[in-house]
């Protein structure tokens, strides 16, 4: 009589390697869910809180912030309930497309947003004017509205099957089902999100050339006209000499023609105030760019094997690669806020100051004397 019980019931090596891997990955992922949660959260009070980060940089880091909180919050615990299951979506096909919508819209979301953020990180470089006066929190809510809109119209053709949002049993998740090129309606998903994020590291390379180019170059030696009795020849001398002394160059008595007139204080330290304020858009720059290129490295495995399912045919996966890739893709979400700790000094200066508590110092000793 042929035995027709289920390989796993008759191989317990099988079965223990099922259960050890289904604990490691609930464990690894509710890890990764508290480590993002905690973090950006964390991230998000301390912008709110502290004023002096009520600027451009730091809104859009409160909307990556905002759009990790909600994945981790939403996203994960779905993933985390199919493997308790079994592998097995519980609930219905609908429930499956929300989740998968989500899921993809917080991956077009982060695209979207570090190229935007690229493109404002040359501007405050290379046009740091033009971006001061333009970069207002009304500007910066209009490019967070803008990012969003794009982010909804990438991810929301699939809920109508323009594209297949499916329960994938090797992920364990609701997301796109990659099937052959021949067959296939989601390459053209893929492709925009490799051109987006190639896009944005093209701004970067661009704004690093710039730096480049610019490390050099001495500020300009002014060198204004002086004079102790107001005599001076030429066309133009005397107003140029008024200019210099309104300015606050001038030396000597008042012209007799600006009697009343107050002379401008100069400011030496107008210029080293220039240089930090250019200094702390390039450590912001550095920042956004290592969440770029932190986004890259974990995500790049991911996509390199959805193409591998659209343009190879047959081609198996090994199953502990795509785990491993898709867990990456997780953990993403709880790496901004590390990144933004150890490559922005103003943020631990802000954290250091806003929230004490968190601080370990030892408590000075009083001195005395033995009597």
């Amino acid at each position: 009589m042929a035995n027709t019980s289920d390989p796993g019931e008759s191989n317990p090596s099988l079965q223990n390697y099922a259960i050890t891997a289904s604990a490691v990955k609930l464990a690894s992922l509710g890890l990764i869910t508290c480590a993002s949660l905690l973090g950006n959260i964390v991230l998000s009070l301390l912008v709110l809180k502290d004023r002096s980060l009520h600027k451009a940089p730091y809104y859009f880091l409160l909307d990556l912030c905002a759009a990790d909180i909600i994945r981790a919050a939403v996203c994960f615990p779905f993933v985390m309930i199919s493997i308790d299951n079994g592998s097995v979506w519980s609930y219905s096909i609908l429930s499956c497309k929300i989740v998968a919508f989500m899921a993809v819209l917080f991956c077009f979301h982060i695209a979207f947003l570090l190229f935007c953020v690229s493109v404002t990180r040359y501007m405050a470089i290379a046009h740091h004017r033009f971006y001061s006066k333009r970069m207002t929190l009304w500007t910066c809510v209009a490019v967070i509205c803008m990012v969003w809109t794009l982010s909804v119209a990438m991810a929301f053709p699939p809920v109508f099957d323009v594209g297949t949002y499916k329960f994938i049993r090797e992920e364990e998740q609701c997301v796109f089902e990659h099937r052959y090129v021949k067959a296939n309606d989601t390459l053209g998903f893929m492709l925009m999100l490799a051109v987006i994020v190639g896009t944005t590291h093209v701004v970067y390379v661009k704004m690093l050339c710039f730096v480049y180019d610019h490390r050099k170059m001495k500020p300009a030696q002014l060198v204004p006209a002086i004079s102790q009795n107001w005599t001076f020849h030429g066309p133009g001398a005397t107003g140029q000499a008024a200019a210099n002394w309104i300015a606050g160059f001038g030396r000597g008595p008042t012209p007799p023609t600006l009697v009343g007139i107050r002379q401008a204080s100069h400011n030496a330290n107008r210029r080293l105030l220039v240089l930090d304020e250019f200094k702390m858009e390039k450590r912001i720059g550095k920042m956004y760019y290592m969440i770029t290129l932190v986004f890259l490295l974990f995500w790049a495995p991911y996509i390199a094997s959805c193409y591998i399912r659209v343009f190879v045919k047959g081609n198996a996966i090994p199953q502990v690669y795509l785990t491993a890739a898709v867990w990456l893709t997780f953990a993403q979400a709880g790496a901004n806020p590390i990144i933004c700790f150890i490559f922005n000094k103003e943020l631990r200066m802000r954290f250091r100051a806003c929230f004490p508590c968190c601080l370990t110092t030892q408590t000075p000793m009083e001195p005395f004397c033995v009597i």
